[in-house]
């Protein structure tokens, strides 16, 4: 369920602004969805697992505000994330 080091190297590899970039909005969003994803998969066979539900909110509303907080700063740069993580705008 945790991203492997491998795994997120090559998130973090698609998705930095600059060599050694870590810690961009882009980046972060393309980590929490690959989260949020991993968790919604286990949800669906262990649908009482109440409290790995309660994380997948929190990192949800997460992936929302960091989002939001690139929106203000440049739209572009949110449209090419989303696009590229495949979600809606």
């Amino acid at each position: 369920m945790p991203l492997t080091p491998v795994q997120k190297k090559d998130i973090i590899k698609d998705f930095q602004q600059a060599d050694g970039d870590t810690g961009s909005p882009e980046v972060q969003i393309a980590l929490l969805t690959f989260r949020i994803n991993a968790l919604t998969e286990h949800l669906k066979h262990h649908s009482h697992d109440v409290h790995s539900r309660r994380g997948l909110l929190s990192m949800i509303a997460k992936r929302r505000r960091l989002i939001n907080f690139l929106e203000k700063m440049d739209k572009a740069r949110v449209t090419t994330v989303l696009k590229k993580i495949g979600l809606k705008n």
